[in-house]
């Protein structure tokens, strides 16, 4: 590919030095590599004195026939790397309890990024929090962690987030500036109610504090308005991380910061082996939204001073 393209260039130019310049090559090497295409043909395409440089006969009829070839080559490479930045299609996500701002900022950009990518936003039970994936109802969710299952991968993390206790007003803990993740011990926690794993519902409402004391089990339920409404009534107290506290204020819940805890954190999850390049772009529009909002952004690499060439595009050697 590099010695047609300098008997292309040179072909042009009819001249050692001025085509050298353009490929960013000493003259030497333009008479090496011409001198190695014709080795591969077995004759003369150049004639060349110490006044002029011409074709021969067989090097006009070479070109004649090698630029049009030439440009289709890069005409298919170029497209074909198009046709692979190009996301396209329907995205179906799924999210846990509620679309944070985190979360809704990282789907606009990635509609900003990619116009033609329909997206489907659909909410995930808590007693069901994988099953979608693995039913084909989604394409990734993004749900609370620990995550423990092998058929799925964990990609990008959101923020942790501290976790708020929901309780009925006129329940004891509602008139508290804070609890100890101790006093959970004293309130029966609402949980998420089977096929979810049981180390998953284990989080969300832990069966003993730090120090081991034990925590009552209250009702299990299937959603997150079931547990809030379960709540409201009295039937105990249900944990959720803040951005679904606030984002679920009303005037017959009390919100209670809790301390003590490992914090929420939410991630996005596929299931593994089916990757594709519509994943793989949203993927990296999370972890670039996920980013910590004090990272430095990183800098561009110089533009290079030559136009890229067929040979570059096709081998990706400058």
């Amino acid at each position: 590919m590099r010695e047609l393209e300098c008997f292309l260039v040179l072909a042009e130019e009819l001249h050692f030095g001025r085509t050298g310049e353009r490929l960013y090559v000493s003259q030497s090497r333009v008479s090496q590599l011409l001198r190695s295409l014709e080795s591969r043909i077995g004759a003369r395409l150049v004639e060349r004195t110490s006044r002029r440089v011409a074709l021969t006969p067989l090097g006009s009829r070479f070109l004649a026939q090698l630029r049009p070839a030439y440009g289709l080559l890069g005409e298919a490479v170029d497209e074909a790397r198009a046709a692979a930045r190009c996301v396209a299609g329907r995205l179906r996500l799924g999210f846990l309890g509620s679309a944070n701002h985190r979360m809704t900022a990282a789907l606009g950009l990635f509609h900003a990024r990619h116009p033609r990518v329909e997206t489907d936003i659909v909410e995930i039970t808590m007693a069901d929090p994988f099953g979608p994936l693995r039913r084909d109802e989604v394409d990734a969710a993004v749900v609370l962690l620990p995550v423990e299952e092998p058929d799925l991968v964990v990609g990008p993390c959101f923020n942790e987030q501290p976790w708020m206790l929901a309780v009925s007003p006129h329940h004891p803990f509602a008139g508290r500036g804070s609890l100890d993740a101790e006093d959970l011990a004293d309130c029966p926690l609402i949980a998420a109610a089977p096929p979810a794993p049981g180390y998953w519902r284990d989080h969300q409402a832990p069966p003993r504090t730090p120090r081991g004391r034990t925590v009552a089990r209250g009702p299990a339920v299937a959603t997150l308005q079931e547990g809030l409404a379960n709540a409201a009534a009295g039937r105990g107290g249900m944990l959720l991380c803040r951005p679904t506290a606030e984002a679920h204020a009303r005037a017959d819940i009390a919100y209670v910061p809790v301390e003590g805890l490992p914090r929420s954190e939410l991630a996005l999850v596929t299931v593994r082996g089916t990757d594709t390049a519509l994943l793989h772009a949203f993927t990296r529009t999370v972890a670039d939204e996920a980013q910590p909002l004090t990272a430095a952004p990183s800098a561009k690499p110089p533009a290079s001073r030559r136009e890229t060439s067929t040979y570059s595009r096709i081998t990706g050697v400058e």
